[in-house]
């Protein structure tokens, strides 16, 4: 069922979506234009730098494309591309003495509204994009809004979601936002494999509360348009909300059924980004000690031959349940 979106929700991700692109991400979106030409239909920064603010560290983005034939030249990408969406690159630019860094995944827009649906085997997707993102590039204004409709779909999947994991009898949940987002991120980050300490979802909540409130009133008002819940009351920033009968049971037997198979899929995934990523080894152990404080040095043999050698090191940090 097709949801009817409020003005607020909508008013509230296109605000986001065109506030002012920082000089570094306005770099990579200038290269990923020369890189897919005329089929990227829009780039999308979000994540850590965005909310810190910061250029330090590995900047992120979703480029998305028309189609995967008109993005790349070589054969193999696009069927990568199609068969397990996205492929996922490394990027560095030059930034006088230093080097900006950034990693980018590349969906087609009918891949995206795919992943942003709640039936989506993996979270992903609509746990990152219910966070701000920023556009930095569009290329038209129907491109502008085919983002703004798809972010207010990542919300509405989030919140339902987060209606689900909330502790309550029947198929009626109180709800706050401080309960739904942070109850939301933790499922999402354990459902997947993540680099990140325990630290995480708070990180992404506290870095805008009255953000996360504001998103969380626009999606159940948009919801409510759809019947897919009832708000039985709402006062200040609490409400009391009902969903269609055996809704919430089924969702979480759906959810636990899923995430072995989205933990293979995201292993996969994983697997194809190595193919694509470029000098990984080196970026994933970058990775795990920033999020991690778990320092790993690879070998010479290991840097030189990381699909041979590289994976123990790796291996010994899931094994140690460092990386989730």
């Amino acid at each position: 069922m097709s949801v009817q979106r409020s003005d607020e929700l909508s008013a509230l991700v296109r605000d986001e979506l065109v506030r002012p692109v920082p000089a570094s991400a306005q770099a990579f979106a200038d290269e990923l234009r020369r890189r897919h030409g005329a089929s990227l239909a829009g780039v999308l920064f979000y994540g850590s730098c965005l909310r810190r603010g910061s250029d330090e560290g590995v900047l992120d983005f979703y480029a998305l494309v028309d189609d995967y034939r008109g993005a790349y030249r070589s054969r193999a990408l696009r069927l990568a591309n199609a068969a397990l969406p996205p492929n996922v690159f490394y990027l560095e630019l030059p930034r006088g003495d230093t080097r900006l860094r950034a990693k980018y995944a590349v969906f087609s827009l009918r891949d995206f509204a795919r992943a942003v649906q709640l039936s989506a085997l993996r979270t992903g997707t609509w746990a990152r994009f219910c966070q701000p993102t920023v556009c930095a590039y569009a290329r038209d204004g129907a491109a502008l809004a085919a983002l703004v409709d798809l972010l207010c779909a990542a919300v509405e999947s989030a919140v339902l979601r987060g209606v689900a994991l909330l502790p309550g009898e029947g198929d009626v949940r109180d709800v706050t936002p401080e309960s739904l987002w942070l109850g939301l991120f933790r499922e999402t980050y354990a459902s997947e494999l993540r680099p990140e300490n325990d630290d995480g979802p708070l990180a992404i909540y506290a870095a805008d509360p009255p953000r996360y409130a504001r998103a969380l009133a626009a999606a159940l008002e948009a919801l409510a348009r759809a019947d897919r819940v009832r708000v039985l009351e709402a006062a200040g920033e609490r409400w009391r909300v009902a969903c269609p009968p055996g809704s919430l049971a089924s969702a979480r037997r759906r959810a636990a059924l899923r995430r072995p198979l989205a933990k293979a899929a995201t292993t996969v995934q994983l697997l194809k980004s190595a193919l694509t990523f470029g000098d990984w080894l080196p970026y994933a152990l970058w990775k795990l000690e920033r999020h991690t404080g778990t320092r790993l040095e690879p070998s010479e043999r290991q840097r030189r031959h990381p699909f041979v050698f590289g994976w123990p090191l790796i291996v010994r940090v899931l094994w140690k349940r460092e990386l989730r």
